[in-house]
């Protein structure tokens, strides 16, 4: 009675065991879920994760001169290669030594720009390429100056622009031989200080060409006898030539420097080249008897008049009495002077430039 009592107990807790025994056996749905872990995969190469390895970097070397081909130190250069062109920020810089030299040791292969700079000086940048492991020597780089000549010539006094502008008329001269110093072809030239007057006065007579044509014309008037009180031979000749060359000297020491620094007046004629031939004519004809003023305008040629006349006065010292005729030799004299410079002129506008080489391609006044 007992034992069958305790069969359905038994019974019972078999029944519970076995359920917690297949609880435990069964897979829960979250690890049913989870899949089984893969075979471990080889790993990339170095090549695989870069497959387009870094080139081996160069150097880049070269000078820096100046203008006058002198090495330059001091100049500031500035490396921009492919890398820097994303990232300003690592471009390479350098400064020249003093022999001008500059050296980038490790540039990375590829274009590349050069820029050099320096105080004065307008900058300037090259290109060019850098192939991997090479040391590459640039063309040396030239400094140019900056394009500022015309604010120094703004900023430049009257006088230093004149003195540039008397230097090249220094150099005129008909065939390449004859003196021209007193033709400006410059339009709107800057008149000249009274120092400049004496100096190109001065520079004029002691030029070869001058007294050559001063012992020429006294070789003529030796063999023509002119002005007989001299006499022959050459105790005569170069009574003549002295009194030739001090005509030429003392008239042109007065007429273009003495004077027009009295009377600021400006001895040069003033090349025309425009218009017909009858306004140039009587252009070249006027100018004997006016000139051009320091501030400008058109006067009467006291300072020409005058110096032909004191010219004229003086010789009366050194010509021979038997050849002065009174009043006459002054007269002749200053009018040959006045006469003279109008042919002079006349031939000055229509045909002495074409036979001075080497002028400046002047823009002329309209």
């Amino acid at each position: 009675m007992l034992l069958l009592m305790c069969l359905p107990a038994t019974f019972a807790q078999a029944q519970t065991a076995q359920a917690q025994a297949v609880q435990v056996q069964a897979p829960s749905p979250a690890l049913a879920s989870i899949p089984s872990a893969p075979a471990s995969a080889p790993q990339p190469s170095a090549a695989e994760l870069d497959p387009e390895p870094h080139p081996v970097p160069g150097s880049i070397s070269g000078t820096v001169t100046s203008p006058d081909g002198s090495v330059y130190e001091g100049a500031h250069i500035t490396l921009q290669s492919k890398a820097s062109a994303t990232n300003p920020a690592t471009a390479l810089t350098a400064i020249t030594d003093n022999d001008g030299r500059f050296h980038f040791p490790v540039v990375p292969a590829g274009p590349f720009e050069l820029t050099v700079s320096a105080a004065g000086f307008a900058s300037q940048t090259i290109s060019s390429l850098l192939h991997p492991s090479e040391s590459l020597e640039t063309k040396p780089l030239v400094l140019l100056f900056a394009s500022a000549t015309s604010q120094v010539e703004v900023t430049a006094s009257q006088t230093e622009i004149a003195t540039e502008q008397l230097h090249i008329e220094e150099e005129q001269r008909v065939f390449g031989v004859i003196p021209n110093f007193y033709v400006v072809y410059t339009p709107n030239a800057v008149p000249l200080s009274p120092r400049q007057k004496f100096h190109l006065a001065w520079r004029s007579e002691i030029d070869p060409f001058t007294i050559a044509a001063s012992a020429a014309s006294a070789g003529i008037e030796q063999a023509q006898n002119t002005f007989s009180g001299y006499g022959q031979g050459a105790q005569g000749y170069f009574k003549r030539f002295g009194a030739n060359y001090a005509d030429s000297f003392i008239g042109n020491m007065l007429g273009g420097a003495a004077f027009p620094a009295v009377f600021k007046q400006d001895p040069r004629y003033f090349y025309n080249g425009k218009g017909t031939i009858r306004h140039r004519a009587l252009y070249a004809i006027a100018n004997a008897v006016i000139c051009k003023g320091d501030n400008g305008h058109w006067q009467f040629n006291y300072s020409g008049l005058l110096g032909s006349m004191a010219a004229g006065g003086i010789s009366y010292t050194y010509y021979p009495a038997s050849n002065r005729d009174g009043a006459d030799l002054f007269v002749e004299n200053t009018f040959i002077g006045i006469g003279g410079s109008a042919i002079g002129n006349l031939f000055q506008e229509f045909v002495v430039r074409k036979l001075t080489p080497h002028l400046p391609n002047y823009t002329t006044k309209p």
